[in-house]
């Protein structure tokens, strides 16, 4: 099982990361934005992984049999959680007179960002 440090490490980068495409990609300066990536993709990988930690749920750490992407049922889940967590916090807040289509993406790439930083990074 992964430690409260290893988590929190994790749910920090997933932060920086997701920061970065949002700016990047999307080309969007606003702190208020950027923030709420930031912060929406540090909670969701850090609550998913303090719920599989909670429950002692070891079987959610292995990985696929795939070189290129040796993704895990937990990697996963980071993902999923940074999704909506990020979706919610862009919806109601910064972005919530933008498109939907502004939105999703934006949600998209933080959950992007947090799934591959949970894959590749720790």
């Amino acid at each position: 099982m992964i430690s409260w440090g290893t988590i929190t490490y994790g749910a920090l980068i997933s932060g920086v990361a997701a920061t970065a495409l949002v700016a990047v990609l999307l080309r969007e300066r606003r702190p208020a934005v950027l923030a709420a990536a930031a912060v929406a993709a540090a909670a969701g990988p850090f609550a998913w992984n303090a719920i599989l930690r909670d429950a002692d749920a070891s079987g959610f750490f292995v990985d696929a049999p795939l070189a290129v992407l040796p993704a895990s049922w937990q990697d996963t889940g980071s993902g999923i959680f940074t999704l909506a967590a990020s979706a919610v916090a862009f919806g109601l807040g910064p972005l919530k007179r933008a498109s939907a289509r502004r939105v999703v993406v934006a949600s998209l790439l933080c959950g992007l960002a947090a799934f591959l930083v949970d894959v590749y990074l720790y």
